[in-house]
């Protein structure tokens, strides 16, 4: 087996990945480890100065093409001008940030439309775009973040719970209707990771129990069997990984990255 950097080799160099979100958090953990194992890649974020600074650190340090895109994703402008923008690719890794919590009380139809929109149609979208040229090709990728919430819900999470669970059921049917082109698709479920997310999520539940967002984030790490939140870098590599020439017979299953935190036997 070929090693790069210490890395079995993914098999995927000059490929070309399209990342959404990918200017921070998991999004960028993601693009940064599919830029190491030598992926072209079309990145996209809402915020076009964190964007083009996170992708030209990618350029540096990896010395692959980056195309960037400002838009956002979860409009049908955004997507078009994403789409138009990216061409054809062989990888997807769908990404959006969640809904805002509350509780069942809170939410209205038009709460539950918004959701439904940025965290299942904009990816089913997004997939239905794509697929065509990889199934042309006999090779693609497509990973899907969604959440550990699709495992065990997250009841401040409710809309989250409702539109991740949506896309993880066409995923499903899907993903076995465009393996025999070749064609891989799976989801990864993050857990908690030391993102920007997290400090908002332990900020917001600090607030709520009149403690500081360290002791908030320490209580949360008990919880967890490894004792501390997931970083980017090595969910990035399991994304990557995900993509990878070694990933062709896994077909439609949810990777749940969550250091255990899920107790579950399955």
């Amino acid at each position: 087996m070929a090693h790069l950097g210490g890395l079995m080799d993914l098999g995927i160099r000059g490929k070309r990945a399209l990342v959404c979100a990918s200017s921070k958090g998991l999004g960028l953990g993601c693009a940064r480890a599919l830029a190491e194992a030598g992926v072209d890649l079309v990145m996209n974020a809402r915020g076009a100065e964190a964007l083009a600074v996170s992708a030209q650190a990618i350029r540096d340090d990896f010395g692959v093409s980056v195309s960037e895109v400002a838009a956002d994703v979860t409009t049908e402008a955004g997507r078009a001008q994403l789409l138009d923008a990216a061409g054809s690719i062989d990888i997807l890794v769908t990404n959006a940030g969640g809904p805002p919590p509350g509780i069942w009380s809170d939410w209205e139809r038009e709460d539950f439309i918004k959701a439904l929109d940025a965290n299942m149609l904009t990816p089913i979208s997004l997939i239905k775009a794509c697929l065509p040229s990889m199934i042309e090709n006999g090779w693609g990728r497509i990973v899907n973040i969604t959440s550990q919430s699709v495992k065990a819900p997250i009841p401040a999470l409710g809309l989250s719970n409702s539109a991740r669970a949506g896309l993880t059921g066409y995923v499903a049917g899907t993903a076995r209707q465009v393996a025999p082109h070749g064609v891989t698709m799976n989801n990864l479920l993050p857990g908690i990771h030391a993102t920007d997310r997290a400090v908002s999520l332990d900020a917001g539940v600090a607030q709520a129990a009149g403690i500081s967002a360290d002791q908030a984030k320490s209580n949360r790490e008990a919880t967890i069997p490894t004792r501390r939140y997931g970083t980017a870098a090595e969910f990035g590599a399991t994304c990557a990984f995900m993509c990878s020439q070694h990933a062709g017979f896994m077909v439609g299953q949810n990777i749940l990255l969550d250091g255990g935190a899920i107790n579950a036997t399955l």
